[in-house]
C-alpha cells in the first residue's frame, strides 16, 4: 500500500506542477503572441528571438515563484541560466518549425503562420517542462543540488 500512496501523491503533485505549469505557458504564450505580431514587420524569425526573450523572462519569475516554489533553490545564477538555456534550446525548435514553414513551404499569411506558431510552441513547451522539472527546479533529494550552508551557532 505504501507503493500506491508514494505514486498517488506523485501523480498529484505531478498534475498541481502540470496545471500551474499550464497557466503560466497561457499568460506567457498570450504575451509572446503579442509581441510577436506587433514586431512581424521585421520579420518572423527576429520578431520570436524578441517576443521568447520577453516572455521567457516573465516565465522564469512566475515559474520559480508559484509552479516550482516548493522545490530546492540551487541558486539564482545557476537555475537562471539554465532555464534561459532551455528556453533557447525551445526557441530553436519554434525558430526551426517557422522558418521551414516560412521558407521552404513559403507559408506567408499571417492566420496560417500563428497556427503553425501554435504548433511549434506546443512541441517546445513538452521539451521546456521535462527539462526544468529535470535540471532546472530541483528536489533536495537530487544529485546536482547543494544545501545552503547553515550559520554556525553563535554563542
Amino acid at each position: 500500500m505504501d507503493f500506491v500512496r508514494r505514486l498517488r501523491d506523485r501523480w498529484h503533485a505531478l498534475i498541481k506542477e502540470l496545471t500551474k505549469f499550464g497557466i503560466i505557458g497561457i499568460v506567457n504564450t498570450a504575451l509572446d503572441f503579442a509581441v510577436w505580431n506587433a514586431l512581424l514587420f521585421i520579420g518572423p524569425i527576429k520578431a520570436q528571438v524578441i517576443a521568447t526573450i520577453v516572455s521567457a523572462t516573465s516565465s522564469y519569475f512566475m515559474n520559480r515563484h508559484w509552479t516550482f516554489r516548493h522545490r530546492a533553490r540551487s541558486g539564482l545564477r545557476r537555475e537562471y541560466l539554465l532555464f534561459f538555456g532551455f528556453n533557447a534550446i525551445g526557441l530553436l525548435i519554434t525558430a526551426a518549425i517557422l522558418g521551414v514553414a516560412a521558407y521552404v513551404f513559403h507559408v506567408e499569411h499571417v492566420a496560417a503562420l500563428n497556427v503553425v506558431k501554435l504548433f511549434a510552441i506546443a512541441v517546445a513547451t513538452a521539451f521546456r517542462f521535462w527539462a526544468y522539472r529535470r535540471w532546472v527546479f530541483l528536489h533536495p533529494e537530487d544529485q546536482l543540488y547543494e544545501p545552503e550552508e547553515e550559520p554556525a551557532p553563535q554563542r
